[in-house]
């Protein structure tokens, strides 16, 4: 039996490609994947939820291993590809730290989130807002929920006009004839 393992190892071992997937620097990266992956993943959430040390960490820890992967002999690009992306979305992570946390979005999201309410409300609650998610995606999405609401106003005061003229058509052609 050992005999035959030991030659399906040599022949799984000879064809460069099985011998490549059978080690460690194709396994290594593959399962390390889950990590860059999450990372993109979390680039859609709520920039208030990221943690600032956290993300330092994984900006350091996928820098360090993106030289250590080009250092190795031989060079393991799988290992530097994986922590090549996890270093990107660290990066847009911490950005986006930086912006809401110390450079006024945290101030803006409030300010955006309070404009929607006042509009909601002013509009009689018909839902001109964005559905009541306190998220906001820059002034874009700010200036989108502002033209929404207003959207719902100048519609309401649309159906108010136009029920207007009809009772004034219907009931002054109705009593004419």
């Amino acid at each position: 039996m050992a005999a035959l393992l030991q030659a399906a190892n040599a022949k799984i071992r000879s064809h460069p490609v099985l011998n490549y997937v059978c080690s460690t620097h194709f396994w290594g990266p593959v399962s390390n994947f889950g990590i860059p992956i999450a990372a993109v993943m979390d680039t859609q959430k709520e920039p208030e939820i990221i943690s600032g040390k956290m993300t330092g960490a994984l900006i350091i820890y996928s820098a360090t291993f993106m030289r250590y992967a080009l250092a190795v002999t031989p060079k393991n690009y799988l290992l530097f590809g994986c922590h090549a992306v996890n270093e990107m979305a660290q990066l847009t992570q911490g950005w986006r730290w930086l912006a809401y946390w110390r450079l006024g979005g945290r101030e803006r999201a409030l300010e955006a989130q309070q404009q929607r309410a006042s509009l909601s409300s002013s509009s009689g609650g018909g839902g001109g807002g964005g559905g009541g998610s306190n998220s906001t995606k820059g002034n874009v999405g700010d200036g989108i929920d502002s033209i929404k609401g207003v959207g719902a106003e100048v519609m309401q005061r649309g159906k108010e006009v136009v029920e207007a003229t009809r009772e004034k058509v219907v009931g002054g052609s109705g009593g004419g004839k």
